[in-house]
């Protein structure tokens, strides 16, 4: 598979004297060669961008409606070839691969419809004395402006299209950075961009093709992007360190950064220990740990940590390892071999503080077997940093408070994931979890596109969910007229 037109700017696909392999996670083999965008690209991209924000904003909400539901439709048509592009650059398995593309086609529907529905609201003036001679105030939604999305390699699909959905949802240009591991499903979405825009585009209103542009580019290339005043949106899923770091720069712009987590599930002791068991082991160790929800502490009552131990054991060794083109691998090769040894690193560490491995902890090529941990001290890496890899770490607890406590001992706060069937626990886990998700008999990996989603402390600002980027991607304005 070789990708010579990795650049999509103002609507052409210009080459370019820069250029990087991407390379197979699972085989090491070259699977493409992507273009990067020079200094001068990049300038092009954002002059183009600017000259198309007011034309965009402009489009009625009926042509950006139907051009997400083309691009949904164009997405369906080419689900085979999307998977197989993240199966051969992200090692993602071929089921999960699948599942993103069906949420991405999703998310484009949602967006589709929101668009439709965006609008704002009538705010009486006349509840005082001084406001009896005004009408109304409306205040709707308009966009910001331009919009740099920068994407992980983790989701190369969907996460872009949560980021270039509600952009174009809500007439904002935006300005995508793929992730550099895996950039070839944001190339074929800007071909199926490409065809919807003619086909959304008629006499009356014209969709400008830098309404999206991609930018494969290095990180010294796109940082004058993050600093340029005519970006208004800055939009980041990736490391919390970097993320930090790009809010620092981003002066006067709005920030959304989605920046990972540390996600725990409490397991109660009246909890459906065969479900909680089978849930955390997908949740802990599908695609190899590689998502910023996937479980990695798991906290439970210690009257059933034994028996839940047992079958978490049991779920982890059903799960199948390697190849991620096998319709039967859920657990894939880590993205590269540095933080494959990373996280055996990390693993060592926590062993020579006292750590007991109950389960995995070697390498099996490139992939990392299922991990299980006991014994790891609250301070260790495995426990209060971020791991992006297959390891999960079990504690016990004696009263829910304890419990609750030690899930807020940690700087993240995304989602959090509990089992119980107890009203009062749930009541508690609500009022008291720092988390900006909690879900309820289930894993925090769960994500729906159309829920707010994002988190707390170090976990980012903002949140996205269609709707949500939405109004985040816009600011208000508020009209009022004096009736005299």
């Amino acid at each position: 598979m070789t990708m010579t037109d990795g650049l999509f700017i103002d609507g052409k696909r210009p080459g370019s004297s820069e250029s990087r392999e991407i390379r197979s996670p699972f085989s090491g083999d070259v699977v493409a060669v992507c273009p990067q965008a020079t200094a001068a690209q990049l300038e092009a991209a954002l002059a183009a961008a600017h000259a198309a924000a007011n034309p965009f904003r402009r489009l009625s909400r009926y042509t950006r409606s139907r051009l997400l539901a083309l691009m949904a439709a164009g997405l369906s048509e080419r689900r085979a070839e999307l998977a197989d592009v993240i199966v051969a650059e992200a090692g993602k398995p071929w089921t999960l691969s699948d599942a993103e593309v069906g949420r991405a086609i999703s998310t484009f529907t949602i967006a589709s419809e929101e668009a439709k529905r965006l609008g704002g609201e009538v705010v009486p003036v006349d509840v005082e004395a001084a406001g009896r001679a005004y009408g109304p105030a409306v205040s709707h939604w308009t966009p910001r402006g331009p919009v740099l999305a920068i994407a992980p390699f983790n989701f190369p699909l969907n996460l872009v299209a949560h980021k270039v959905a509600p952009a174009l949802a809500v007439g904002a240009p935006v300005l995508l950075k793929p992730p550099p591991q895996a950039p070839g499903a944001a190339q074929i979405l800007s071909e199926i961009f490409q065809k919807a825009a003619a086909e959304a585009s008629d006499a009356s209103e014209k969709v400008p093709l830098a309404a999206l542009q991609i930018v494969n580019a290095s990180n010294d290339v796109i940082g004058a992007a993050v600093t340029d005043p005519r970006v208004a949106i800055l939009s980041f899923t990736g490391s919390d360190k970097v993320g930090w770091l790009l809010q620092g720069k981003a002066v006067r712009k709005k920030v959304i950064l989605e920046l990972g987590g540390n996600a725990a599930v409490i397991v109660a002791k009246d909890a459906d220990l065969a479900r909680a068991a089978a849930r955390c082991a997908f949740g802990g160790f599908a695609y190899a740990g590689q998502i910023c929800i996937s479980v990695q502490r798991v906290l439970v009552h210690k009257s059933v940590a034994a028996r839940f131990t047992e079958l978490f054991i049991e779920e982890t060794k059903k799960l199948g390892v390697g190849d991620p083109a096998s319709k039967t691998t859920v657990v894939g090769p880590m993205i590269d071999s540095a933080q494959a040894d990373r996280i055996l690193n990390w693993i060592d560490e926590a062993k020579k503080d006292g750590a007991k491995v109950i389960l995995g902890g070697v390498r099996s090529g490139p992939a990392i077997e299922p991990t299980i941990l006991a014994n790891v001290r609250p301070t260790a890496k495995l426990s209060c940093e971020e791991a992006f890899g297959p390891v999960v770490v079990i504690e016990e607890f004696d009263a829910f408070d304890d419990a609750i406590a030690s899930v807020n001992r940690s700087r993240f706060g995304l989602q959090a994931g509990l089992f119980t069937d107890s009203e009062a626990c749930v009541r508690a886990a609500t009022n008291e979890l720092e988390v900006g998700g909690l879900i309820v008999n289930e894993v925090p990996t769960y994500r729906a596109d159309n829920m707010p989603y994002g988190g707390v402390k170090d976990s980012g600002l903002g949140r996205e969910g269609v709707r949500y980027t939405m109004e985040e991607f816009c600011e208000r304005r508020t009209v009022v007229h004096w009736r005299g």
